[in-house]
Formats: structure tokens, sequence, C-alpha cells
């Protein structure tokens, strides 16, 4: 009998939480779904169709189109080429500042880590593009990709900071001491040991980085809009709504961006497990 009372009591609050979920997961993914469902439709109809999501006549010329007037391969190579230098760069610096702010045991590293996690809360958005072209013009990077893997890579990135050190703050210390008795050095220490156990950390500081780079526009839109042949993918096909006859063709521009995303979500479904683990000992334990 107070089993049968126990179930009628939580069943409301079960419903209550699916319902939250699902209304959730719509909002979540409703960006994604109106991109996608209007990347079907003609360019008058996503101008004047109202809020109707789903187009009245299915065009999937869009893509053809899309493909045909954008420079997909040159677009791609681009992104990728920058995605993957970023990705690297990201693993290295957020690893190695992890392991120095979790075992560094100086006042400095300690102010410095202090620096870091009052940034999370510090935001100039894009003002900081102009010292960061002026920089690159200094360094001779303007008008070039390596310009946008350079801020990425060294501009301090407080997420990943965090997530590392709350992930390195995990490991026994003990492994660092047995090392150090067995003649190792800081740096020794981390490069075979620590560094090859922290996989789930290396995958998800990699998914991180792989998606701020793929998806950035103002970055490396304003580093490449002397050459266009430099531009990423994003970039690229974002210009697709001046491609088409109307000044504004969203509709190509939407059929590519949708085919921009694809890359994202395979990377995101080799990774996701590791990710989740990254995130998980990271962050929640961290």
């Amino acid at each position: 009998m107070e089993k049968k009372q126990m179930k009628i009591s939580i069943r409301p609050a079960r419903i209550c939480i699916y319902v939250f979920l699902i209304l959730m997961t719509f909002i979540c993914l409703f960006p994604i779904l109106y991109i996608v469902l209007d990347s079907f439709k003609t360019n008058s109809e996503i101008m004047v169709g109202g809020v109707g999501l789903l187009p009245k006549v299915w065009h999937f010329e869009n893509y053809s189109k899309a493909w045909k007037l954008a420079n997909f391969s040159r677009y791609t190579y681009n992104s990728l080429y920058m995605s993957l230098f970023i990705v690297l760069g990201s693993i290295a610096t957020a690893t190695v500042e992890g392991y120095i702010f979790s075992r560094g045991t100086t006042k400095f590293s300690k102010i410095v880590y202090g620096m870091v996690l009052a940034s999370l809360f510090i935001s100039i958005g894009a003002m900081s593009l102009y010292p960061q072209l002026g920089l690159a013009k200094m360094l001779k990077l303007n008008g070039t990709l390596w310009g946008v893997i350079v801020i990425h890579v060294f501009g301090m990135n407080a997420t990943q900071a965090f997530l590392a050190t709350s992930f390195i703050n995990q490991i026994p210390k003990e492994l660092d001491e047995a090392a150090r008795i067995d003649g190792c050095s800081f740096a020794r220490i981390f490069s075979s040991i620590i560094f090859p156990i922290t996989k789930p950390l290396i995958a998800t500081i990699g998914l991180i980085s792989f998606r701020d780079a793929w998806s950035d526009y103002l970055l490396p839109y304003v580093f490449t809009i002397s050459k266009p042949a430099r531009m990423p993918l994003v970039v690229g096909v974002v210009n697709l709504k001046t491609t088409g006859i109307a000044a504004s063709s969203w509709d190509i521009a939407l059929a590519g961006i949708s085919i921009s995303i694809i890359p994202m979500l395979v990377v995101y479904l080799f990774l996701n497990r590791f990710f989740i683990d990254g995130l998980t000992e990271g962050a929640v334990k961290g």
C-alpha cells in the first residue's frame, strides 16, 4: 500500500521533469531546426513567410546551388587547416597551464590562476578586436589565418584553464613524488606521466576548441576580409547571401550553413564519450 502511494506521489514530479526536459531540448535545438528547415525554402518564403517552420515546397536545389556558388573545397580546407592548429595549440597550452596551476606552489602561479578565473567574469567582446588586429600587424600575421590561430591558442581561455586545472587536481600527487624520487624534473613529470593520463581532458579541450574555431565568424572575417581565398567555411557560407539574384539570398546562405554544421556533428559523435568524461572529472569533481 505504501509502495502504491509512493508511486502516485512520484509520477507528477516525473511528468514535470520530462516536460521540462522536452521543453529545454526544444529550445536548445530550435535554432538548428530553424536553419535546416529554412534552408529548403525560397528566399521570398523566408523573408515574408511568417513563423511557419515547415516549407510549403521543399527546395533541395538550394544545397546544390550553395555547393556550386561557394568554393566549398577551398573554404573547407581553410577551416580544417585553421581548426587543426587551434586544437593542437589549445590542447598544449591548456594542459601545461593546468599542470602549472595545479602543481605550482609559488605565489605567482596562484596569483596568475586567480587572475585567469577572474577573467571569466570580464568580457570586452568586440572591443578586443582592434588591439588583437594591432598585435597581428606587429607580428606581420594580419591577412592570414595564422593571426586567428595565434590569438585563439595564446589568448588566455579561462574555461579551458579551469577544466584542465580541476582535472589535474584529481591526479594523486604521490605519482609526482615517486617520479621526483626517480630523478624526473618538473617538465619530465608532465610529459611522461601527467599528459598521457589526461585523455578525457584532451578530448574535451579538443572538442571545445574545435567548436570555437570552426564556428568563429567575426575574428576570421576581420583577418581575411581583404583575402577572400583565405576565408574559412563559416565566413564563406555567410557571404553566400550576397551571391544570388536577390539582395540577400538567405535560402542559399542557410543551405551552406547547414552543410557547414555536418563536420561539427561528426566530430562530436566520435568524441562525445570522452567529452562527457572530461567535463565530469574536470568540472564536477573539481
